[in-house]
């Protein structure tokens, strides 16, 4: 039998030919063993090469404390081989089965309320319990070492969406292991007294011991704790992955591990950026968000997955063929949306294409989330378009390997400004972070410039202009940086919100932007936040809306780009850049939407000399998006529009679409054409 091309960077390089993965959860212990072989002949009709299994298997594989039954997955396991269908099996300890819960429920979270988080869903356990990790690392024991040579074994697969619902514990498990966490980050209680400004509200600890995570307080419980507190929980959920990923390793060094981030919409509580360096390779789970902003969310999440994983390939776990059932209204997706979604992810650097699930369920709680073999079966249009997605990635399989080439620009993202920026008693509670990002990232699409959305820390040498929204977390080193970044000839860009507080989230005072205060040339007294439904008017013609500032210029070196054109700021500063040598410092200290930044943008990216690629009759209708190997670039033209785009004057060997008699490049509506340039 000949074997689907499987993706170089999984294990077995013997069976290993250049290709991109495809495929799906599959979770075969919700059906009889008659569904399993029209299971596997549907995915070799579809040209699924790899699925992801055993991820709730956890009370199948181990039906009690000492008893196991191996042969329905050893069967599954063979099948799957048989067919060329390679395995990324999950370690399956996702959810705790309901007889560990009922001997063990101290393994159960608590909530901040004090309140038991009690079996019946999945993910009921708390990361820093040492019960609930004994037996966790016993499954992971039991089947790496029966599993360790299969041949069909090709990654794999800690858990399954770490923290999705358990990031937040407040039991007295995770009250001890946080108070070894601050010991460890502050070594005295003077320092960490300090860094909490316990001061305050005669908070001050004189013994470890009288610690507590955030729990239900009386008002708003201590900021830098709160802080802290979402430091300790992401770093505890990664412990977890390092403890599971170890015994792997120690069985299998040479195969690849990994689990699925979550990089998308709301998802806020692991700091992904610092995980990526404790798996082999980056996978991420993502779902298509409703709204006018869905399509440029996902290519914002895709975008900053790629590069947390430094630009090299990376493995997309999950996504929907269609519909979801988590959402207040689940809509089916459109003609096009399928494949769209799946060759966004590709664009950014995806080498794998996989969705949940397999076949759709038919009980339990995501039975109505869509799948690639839905309830209508194979005679579906959902199962035809799946077949057709199969057949474009292997159309696609030169670019397997390919690592996505740097954009001019970049976006900076910061998981601790964001969880900083967020916090209660602040200015405004209606601030969000993620939103100003991706407005911000909008406004480049809606120009038709590349722009690479960065974790902080990422080297900005490379890139010409620099937006780093709400950056309101600075340390001492991160201003350097900046700075030294500004004054080699680099373009900044910041907004309201940024600069004002320090790794302890301690104000830098004198006047905001404080840590951005002097590069920038501006000083803010006062900030203005505008209520629900509040806006004001710029000089541009723009109505601005959730925060404005009372902004002075203290630097000659400042030009006003736009004013305030009414209401008590009337005729103050709202847009500002200042020069700094051959390169320059901008701000925006109001909220322009995605509308608004296009216009501002425009702007500041022609001072930094920073262009579209694009034919000036597509820009904003067609996102470009480039991967690079060695001298060949592969351009993604991805269709935002419901309507047919013809692209002129572009290079290169069509892979995917194809050229007109005028040598245009017709995309679809909501289709994606590709295009191999020498």
């Amino acid at each position: 039998m000949t074997h689907p091309a499987r993706p170089q960077w999984l294990r077995r390089p013997d069976h290993a030919t250049p290709g991109l993965a495809f495929g799906a959860d599959y979770n075969p212990e919700q059906w009889p063993r008659e569904v399993w072989r029209d299971d596997v002949r549907l995915m070799r009709e579809a040209g699924v090469n790899i699925v992801s299994l055993g991820i709730f298997s956890w009370a199948r594989l181990q039906p009690g404390a000492d008893t196991w039954r191996f042969d329905w997955l050893d069967e599954v396991m063979a099948l799957l081989h048989d067919h060329g269908i390679a395995v990324d099996l999950a370690t399956a300890t996702a959810s705790p089965p309901p007889w560990l819960t009922a001997k063990h429920p101290e393994i159960l979270p608590v909530n901040a309320r004090g309140e038991t988080i009690w079996p019946g869903g999945r993910q009921h356990w708390r990361p820093t319990s040492p019960v609930f990790r004994s037996y966790a690392l016993r499954l992971v024991e039991a089947l790496a070492g029966r599993y360790a040579d299969h041949p069909a074994l090709a990654a794999w697969h800690v858990s399954n969406e770490l923290g999705c619902h358990n990031v937040y514990d407040y039991s007295d498990d995770a009250a001890h292991a946080f108070r070894t966490w601050l010991r460890a980050r502050y070594a005295t209680l003077d320092a960490l007294n300090h860094a909490w400004g316990t001061a305050f509200w005669s908070q001050e600890y004189g013994d470890w011991a009288q610690i507590l995570p955030p729990r239900l307080a009386a008002t708003h419980p201590n900021p830098t704790q709160q802080l802290d507190f979402k430091r300790f929980s992401s770093e505890a959920l990664r412990e977890h992955l390092r403890a599971e990923r170890d015994i792997l390793r120690r069985y299998t060094p040479d195969v690849p591990v990994t689990t699925n981030f979550m990089i998308m919409g709301g998802t806020k509580g692991m700091d992904y950026a610092a995980w990526a360096a404790d798996v082999d390779f980056v996978s991420n789970d993502h779902y298509l968000e409703p709204g006018p902003q869905g399509l440029d969310e996902l290519s914002f999440s895709a975008n900053l997955t790629g590069n947390i994983a430094g630009g090299r390939p990376w493995f997309l776990m999950e996504h929907a063929t269609s519909a979801v059932n988590w959402q207040p209204v689940n809509v089916a997706k459109k003609q096009g949306e399928l494949a769209r979604d799946s060759l966004t992810h590709v664009a950014h650097g995806a080498d794998a294409v996989c969705f949940f699930q397999w076949r759709q369920s038919a009980a339990g709680a995501e039975k109505f989330h869509s799948a690639m073999v839905p309830h209508a079966g194979s005679d579906s249009d959902v199962f035809r378009s799946v077949t057709r997605l199969g057949a474009t990635l292997r159309d696609l399989a030169p670019l397997a390997g390919a690592h996505r080439e740097q954009a001019p620009a970049a976006i900076v993202f910061h998981w601790e400004s964001w969880w900083a920026a967020e916090a209660d008693s602040h200015p405004s509670d209606l601030l969000r972070y993620r939103e100003e990002a991706l407005d911000w990232y909008t406004a480049f699409l809606d120009l038709g410039i590349r722009v690479d959305v960065v974790p902080l820390g990422t080297p900005l040498a490379g890139y010409r202009l620099v937006v780093a929204p709400i950056l309101h977390m600075i340390s001492e080193p991160v201003a350097e940086d900046l700075r030294g970044y500004v004054e080699s000839g680099g373009h900044l860009v910041t907004t309201y919100f940024s600069g004002i507080v320090d790794e302890h989230d301690h104000v830098w005072l004198g006047g905001h932007p404080g840590a951005l205060r002097d590069l920038l040339g501006i000083r803010v007294e006062e900030f203005a936040p505008l209520r629900r439904g509040e806006t004001v008017p710029l000089d541009l013609g723009l109505d601005a809306s959730l925060w404005s500032e009372h902004v002075q210029v203290t630097s000659p070196d400042v030009t006003v780009l736009a004013r305030y054109a009414g209401g008590e700021l009337a005729g103050r500063p709202a847009v500002t850049r200042r020069t700094v040598g051959a390169g320059s410092a901008a701000y925006a200290s109001t909220c322009l939407g995605p509308a608004g930044l296009t216009r501002v943008l425009g702007t500041l990216a022609e001072a930094a000399g920073v262009a579209s690629e694009l034919p000036p009759s597509v820009r904003g209708q067609v996102e470009l998006a480039v991967r690079r190997q060695d001298e060949v670039r592969y351009a993604f033209l991805v269709n935002r529009t419901d309507r047919t785009v013809t692209v002129a004057g572009m290079a290169g060997e069509p892979l995917v679409g194809t050229r007109g008699p005028d040598g245009g490049i017709a995309v679809g509506p909501r289709g994606v054409a590709v295009l191999r340039q020498s």
